[in-house]
């Protein structure tokens, strides 16, 4: 973004945009043909990045001299032998043609440079407006790709819809494995398994840019707050000493607090979460193995052995206590006693969607805030913040509300670029500001802290 550049456009009718990525020998060829050939009833532009690869029908199209060519299933075909911008200005010229668009990249293509392109040109900028990066996974070998190259997992970062695609030739653990890296890879997207590519055009054309009611749909937990604790379980405590036991687990310490709870509750109350949250940032306090946890607004490092290790809650009052971990204690097959019977939490809540605060892997950060922002203030920040890391962000999509502004404030960015628009009016819906950050470098707690600094 232009220093002191405004990110508010005017709205005004556009023509959505999908940009279809993926890495070599996705299947992203074939939902291309897909799009071209099935009488899906749409009227549907494309533009294939590399004309040569795609072999849509031949007698049609492969040997033709015209970069504009008519399918019989109502959709037109460009090809990208010239320059992408002439291309998409002589698309406008015949914008009765056609509903949609759709932009096939290379497999080894970063998508931000395309998506760039919308917000960089003027002409296309009135004209155009990206409704989603659809990214298609080859179910069979990602895995041949991501340890060596950025690409594959840039491609996935950026998407809006991944479609996790030859899903027939894996086994169902391997898919479930894969879906549950990409989900923390892109906590915002939605993943479709696809044999062949085949999938509903709804299910990627007219997806609205972000929708935080999908991305809460596809992950209750994505705009949940960060904590530096994965488990908190809820306890009725007698009076007296009871013994914590773990066996050996992954970590050779653990941090933990006991907090007394107020009040009679048969769930994990928010307050005690916010407690939490204190004393997580407060500096540890050592304890050896068979050493008294006090509960208390202390931050306890326990140093754990390689055989089973026990600990004492000390307990001076009998009632309701929340033990508060930084790790799961499934993970240490941890178990409570008292008097030789065991003792189980009345609830427990986990906490486990975000956990690092820095993290040089490619990563999202969800923001929610309820409020208005001050547009002027919001637009200083986020040139501060784009100038500083700019290259590590990769994108930048959400929904906001801007002070004395009846519509939301649809906003997205690509590494240094910015644009926004003025959408539909909030009517008597809440107003909440949902801002989701893709990148590397990520800090949960710099987004959010600058993020409410733009709040009146």
């Amino acid at each position: 973004m232009p220093p002191h550049s405004p990110i508010v456009k005017p709205l005004i009718a556009k023509i959505p945009v999908t940009i279809l990525t993926g890495f070599l020998g996705s299947g992203k060829t074939t939902l291309l043909n897909r799009i071209l050939q099935e009488n899906h009833g749409k009227r549907i532009a494309v533009i294939e990045n590399e004309f040569g690869e795609v072999g849509v029908d031949n007698d049609l199209v492969i040997g033709a001299d015209e970069e504009i060519f008519e399918m019989n299933n109502g959709c037109i075909c460009c090809t990208v032998r010239g320059d992408l911008i002439r291309i998409l200005n002589n698309l406008i010229e015949r914008r009765e043609q056609f509903d949609y668009l759709v932009i096939e990249t290379t497999g080894l293509a970063d998508p931000g440079p395309v998506v760039q392109t919308f917000i960089l040109e003027e002409s296309l900028r009135d004209s155009f407006s990206v409704d989603a990066v659809v990214t298609v996974v080859d179910a069979m070998f990602i895995e041949e790709h991501i340890d060596d190259d950025d690409k594959a997992k840039e491609q996935i970062a950026f998407a809006d819809v991944i479609l996790l695609n030859k899903i027939d030739l894996v086994e169902e653990a391997a898919a479930n494995h894969l879906e549950e890296w990409i989900q923390r890879l892109n906590a915002i997207a939605p993943v479709h398994r696809t044999v062949n590519a085949t999938i509903d055009m709804d299910k990627i054309l007219n997806q609205g840019g972000f929708n935080v009611e999908k991305a809460l749909a596809f992950d209750p937990e994505f705009l949940e707050p960060d904590h530096s604790f994965d488990w908190i379980g809820l306890y009725h405590f007698a009076a007296g000493y009871h013994q914590w036991l773990f066996h050996p687990g992954p970590e050779k310490f653990l941090n933990v607090a006991l907090v007394p709870v107020f009040g009679n509750h048969t769930e994990v109350p928010e307050s005690v979460i916010k407690t939490a949250d204190s004393v997580f940032t407060e500096a540890e306090d050592l304890l050896h193995p068979n050493e008294k946890i006090e509960p208390g607004l202390t931050l306890n490092r326990l140093m754990l052995e390689d055989k089973a290790t026990a600990f004492q809650l000390h307990i001076r009052k009998p009632g309701l206590y929340a033990l508060v971990s930084e790790s799961l204690p499934k993970k240490y097959s941890a178990a409570i006693t008292y008097e030789e019977r065991f003792i189980e939490p009345v609830s427990i809540r986990e906490f486990i969607h975000h956990h690092h605060h820095h993290n040089h892997e490619i990563t999202s950060v969800g923001i929610s805030i309820p409020g208005d922002l001050k547009l002027e203030v919001l637009e200083t920040w986020i040139q501060i913040l784009l100038t500083a890391q700019g290259r590590d962000i990769l994108r930048m999509k959400g929904v906001l509300s801007i002070k004395d502004r009846p519509e939301r404030f649809i906003f997205q960015g690509i590494h240094r670029l910015v644009d926004g628009d003025f959408g539909r009016p909030w009517g008597d819906e809440e107003r909440v500001n949902n801002l989701v950050f893709i990148g590397r470098n990520l800090d949960r707690d710099f987004l959010n802290k600058g993020f409410k600094a733009c709040l009146i």
